[in-house]
């Protein structure tokens, strides 16, 4: 933790500890992950890598020089030495396609560059003794590698992120190297809620036979240097434009076998499975060798057949501690494990000192030793192992402590993928029939990959029911991939066609948890085609879904029309039998009156909020477990109309009671499903976070600021963690807190504090709008304003500021030409703003005039009668004020009553009717109705029965009230 001094106290077993870094560590398993400085690659043994050739494809030896990918190497320095503080690169591609070498290349050119050099291996791998020093004092910045970082669970990158070693003075940046790009967008989400640049950077194969000979023609001079020959000569293979020659890897594999098949003066294969067999037929005649030397002397005495059996067993587990070693060489049936260790030890050295089963490397040539020892594959030349499908059984199942083997999980679905060795694949069906809630335990990697594999449906239906019912966010990915590939299938095999809507509706629950809401969306569509040839109740909670689902893809008339069908099926349907059906007529009200609203708030949608809350009222009431979640939601969407129609003190009570009934139901976990809508019932932390938003706002227009700034504050770090597991669920309403509470904070005079939260929120919202043009500016530009103005109050580096008022003025003029009128005050308030910015840059920040604004002033001024706030933020109690002062406050409000109400109708996007107003009535009667207004009149009465003095010019002119967006409103 940058202290200058630490020491390493063990008692029994290892000891590891980190100066200038944090150490998360799990009570029970120790450390999450393991850091370690960078160090130059070893320069082992001649004769050492030519006792066993594969040791020469690992890339931790580097022993073929590195050549092209000149473009990417540029790439990374560029994003290396520019851009934020903090920034990450996914860098993936297929296994062999170089990775691994890519980034041991470019973290010796940054190390070179005067980088600190830091890699992350995930708990369990590596095990170094002592302390690892990883001070960046006098360094350019951190260089964090991350290898796996797609095996990783999310929640451990998580915490890897906000360690302190990336968030020190200094830039920092991540390599995070993956086979799959799937994991990328949570993983990009996790990042960015730390403020984060992210990108990513694929690795793809040689594209052309000229590409091809080249890197085959670099890596067979190396490895001849090796073996101490000259061979130009040596052609590659014939077929370089096949798929099977697409990997670096392969054509390095195809250069080792050319070279080592001339040096011993044999025929090389010429097919990749040819090429694979030949070089694990050469790891064999290594440990035959060492078994016969034992006769001469040597201290070996591991049988072949016993040291395949411990290079299978690696494969699968990775390296461990010793204990763990003989524990699983016991459970594949090895004798004497000790001594198997330590022999294995021998061929495979380990990284790290104090481990055991160093997998054979690289981790494709493990991936075709495991597939090759189990039976059924086309090479004749390599004989499947008898004792490898039980060994794969035990490996692929349950430790006896109950530990998921997920590594051994991914190496055998890795590696019996469709186009790789399909014969593996039964094997992995028998591991999941066994065990069907293994795979879920996995997580999504694991259940991503079995979806791939031409596996029997059946099997693959097992997993699903293990899925949980309302969701998980370590496993929503992959739970989404899994139902994809069982969809058509089910629907296939059902006639019924309520059973089809509903395998629809569970693809559209999948797709929504894992972010996916325009596909979520389209198979509702499919659920309701398919309802509408059943009966009116499977229709009418199709169209519940729809309707939910469109609202959260945005598609806001989509949204209404289902939801408004849905209504009218469920009035008639509960008319009949209110005790089956009311639940869903709740629902369907409050989705019908929650998306109107998303246009304008009436009267209507007004009075089917409030009767959605009655009914769930008496739900509850009856049955609490199964009904207070959907009552807490619908209160929470009434207490918002409530905040819009002026009417605070039944906002801040329905928000209240709401947030307290989900903090209850969330404690308590997700009751049995109660109907068919038992998943719109079911409420998450999400749900909390839209209640929280809306306590928000209720305590900010009762005035209680500070604790409306902790209920967004909670908002925001439960949407940050939603949103590191799955951000295109979230990331968006993540964006949204940060920018209200950036808002409020800069509104209580934190600038600073609004300064930082409005940045994230500016990060995000760059993304999110340049991910879908068009959607987000209006979002983008407004949370630009509230940055500048923290930058500019809260003297920050105006930098950043400059440029995002710029850019706000640019959209606003853009959206201003697209509507004519419609952004015209936005011009003019971001012309402003770029003039404030540039001026308090040079040192003379200019005071900010004020402006009327209805959401932070009148919104809750009128509709209360203790206090006057005026000009001068002054807060006057009403009853203290003098009468005559208060007169004209009373008349200055009323002078202005047409343009008052217009504004609040605009601001808060409602109806005259929705905000009480009655036919006949005027903007200047409905003010008088007003509880402040009402409070005036009644003390300017007094006026009539004292000698009250009367105000003077300038208290008239104090009767101004003051900006609802200055720093002290």
């Amino acid at each position: 933790m940058g202290a200058d001094r630490q020491t390493v106290i063990v008692e029994s077993g290892f000891g590891y500890g980190v100066i200038g870094a944090d150490l998360h560590v799990f009570p029970d398993r120790g450390p999450v992950y393991l850091l370690a400085a960078h160090r130059p690659p070893p320069a082992p043994d001649r004769s050492w890598l030519l006792e066993q050739p594969s040791r020469m494809l690992n890339a931790r030896f580097q022993v073929v020089g590195y050549r092209g990918r000149t473009r990417e190497r540029d790439d990374l320095a560029h994003w290396r030495d520019n851009g934020p503080r903090l920034s990450a690169v996914w860098l993936h591609g297929p296994g062999g396609q170089g990775k691994t070498r890519l980034a041991a290349e470019f973290a010796a050119e940054s190390a070179a560059a005067g980088w600190k050099v830091v890699t992350a291996v995930h708990g369990g791998v590596m095990r170094p003794g002592g302390a690892e020093d990883l001070r960046a004092d006098g360094a350019e910045g951190v260089l964090l590698i991350v290898d796996y970082a797609d095996r990783w669970p999310l929640s451990h990158l998580t915490w890897l992120f906000s360690n302190a070693l990336l968030h020190g003075p200094r830039p920092a940046r991540l390599v995070l190297l993956a086979r799959s790009a799937v994991p990328w967008p949570a993983v990009r989400a996790a990042l960015e809620g730390h403020s984060a640049g992210t990108r990513d950077l694929a690795l793809t194969a040689p594209a052309t036979v000229g590409e091809r000979k080249a890197m085959f023609g670099t890596a067979r001079d190396c490895f001849a240097a090796v073996y101490g020959i000259e061979c130009p000569d040596i052609a590659p293979p014939d077929g370089l434009e096949l798929p099977e020659f697409g990997l670096v890897l392969a054509l390095h594999m195809a250069a080792l076998v050319a070279v080592d098949t001339h040096a011993q003066g044999v025929r090389s294969p010429a097919e990749m499975d040819g090429i694979t067999g030949y070089l694990l037929g050469r790891e064999r005649n290594h440990w035959t060798r060492l078994w016969e030397n034992r006769l001469e002397g040597a201290d070996h005495r591991t049988p072949p057949g016993v040291m395949s059996r411990a290079v299978f067993a690696a494969a699968l587990s990775g390296a461990v501690r010793h204990e763990d070693g003989v524990a699983t060489l016991d459970r594949v049936g090895v004798e004497a494990p000790a001594r198997v260790l330590a022999d294995h030890g021998v061929c495979y050295p380990p990284q790290s000192p104090g481990d055991v089963l160093e997998p054979l490397y690289p981790d494709r040539l493990a991936e075709d030793f495991v597939a090759l020892s189990l039976p059924g594959h086309p090479v004749t030349g390599s004989p499947a192992d008898s004792w490898a499908p039980e060994a794969a059984r035990e490996l692929g199942s349950r430790s006896p402590d109950g530990r998921v083997p997920i590594r051994s999980l991914v190496f055998l679905a890795s590696a019996a993928a469709p186009d790789r060795w399909p014969h593996v694949a039964p094997f992995v069906a028998r591991l999941v029939l066994a065990d069907p809630s293994l795979a879920v335990a996995a997580g999504s990697p694991v259940l991503g990959l079995l979806a791939e594999l031409d596996i029997d449906v059946e099997v693959l239906e097992r997993v699903a029911a293990e899925l949980p019912a309302h969701g998980d966010v370590n496993v929503d990915v992959g739970a989404a991939a899994l139902i994809e590939r069982l969809t058509p299938s089910r629907v296939e095999a059902g006639r019924d066609p309520a059973v089809r809507s509903g395998h629809y509706q569970e693809l559209a629950f999948r797709l929504s948890r894992a972010g996916r809401a325009g596909e979520a969306t389209d198979a509702a569509e499919r659920a309701v085609e398919c309802a509408r040839s059943a009966d009116d109740s499977s229709l009418a909670i199709a169209l519940v879904y729809l309707s939910e689902y469109a609202d959260h893809a945005e598609r806001g008339p989509r949204s209404r029309t289902a939801a408004k069908e849905a209504t009218r099926l469920f009035r008639d349907l509960a008319a009949a039998a209110p005790a089956d059906y009311e639940v869903g007529l709740a629902l369907s009200l409050s989705n019908q009156a929650l998306s109107e609203s998303r246009v304008v708030l009436t009267a209507e949608a007004l009075a089917d909020a409030e009767q959605a809350v009655r009914i769930f009222a008496r739900l509850a009431q009856k049955d609490p477990a199964a009904y207070s979640s959907g009552f807490a939601m619908a209160i929470t969407s009434l207490a918002g109309f409530y905040q819009r129609v002026l009417q605070p003190a039944k906002s801040l009570r329905g928000a209240e009671k709401a947030v307290g009934l989900l903090r209850e139901r969330l404690a308590a976990g997700p009751a049995a499903p109660a109907s068919g809508l038992a998943r719109s019932l079911a409420a998450d932390e999400s749900n909390l976070v839209w209640s929280l938003i809306v306590l928000a706002e209720s305590r900010w227009g009762a005035r209680r600021k500070e604790q409306s700034i902790e209920a967004l504050e909670e908002a925001l770090e439960i949407s940050r963690r939603l949103a590191e597991t799955v951000p295109e669920a979230y990331e968006t309403d993540l964006a949204r807190v940060a920018q209200r509470l950036a808002l409020y904070l800069w509104n209580l005079g934190r600038f600073r504090d609004a300064f930082a939260v409005a940045q994230e929120a500016v990060a995000m919202f760059t993304k999110l709008a340049a991910a879908v043009p068009g959607r987000h500016e209006e979002e983008l530009a407004a949370a630009s304003c509230v940055y500048v103005r923290a930058g500019v109050d809260g003297r920050c580096d105006l930098t950043g500021p400059r440029q995002a008022a710029e850019r706000a003025l640019e959209i606003y003029q853009r959206l201003n030409l697209r509507r004519p009128g419609t952004h015209r005050k936005n011009v003019e308030s971001a012309r402003d703003l770029v003039f404030e910015v540039r001026e308090a840059a040079r040192g003379f920040p200019p005071e900010r005039r004020r402006s009327w604004t209805n959401e932070a002033h009148w919104s809750t001024l009128i509709n209360q009668d203790e206090e006057w706030q005026d000009a001068s933020d002054r807060r006057l109690r009403i009853a203290e004020m003098d009468p005559r002062y208060c007169a004209n406050v009373r008349a200055f409000i009323l002078r202005q009553a047409d343009d008052l109400l217009a504004k609040v109708l605009s601001a808060f996007a409602v109806t005259p009717e929705a905000l009480g107003l009655r036919e006949g009535d005027t903007a200047r009667s409905w003010l008088e109705s007003r509880p402040l207004l009402i409070a005036l009149a009644d003390r300017a009465a007094l006026t009539r029965r004292s000698g009250a003095r009367r105000a003077g010019p300038a208290e008239a002119e104090g009767a101004r009230p003051t900006d609802g967006t200055s720093r002290r409103a």
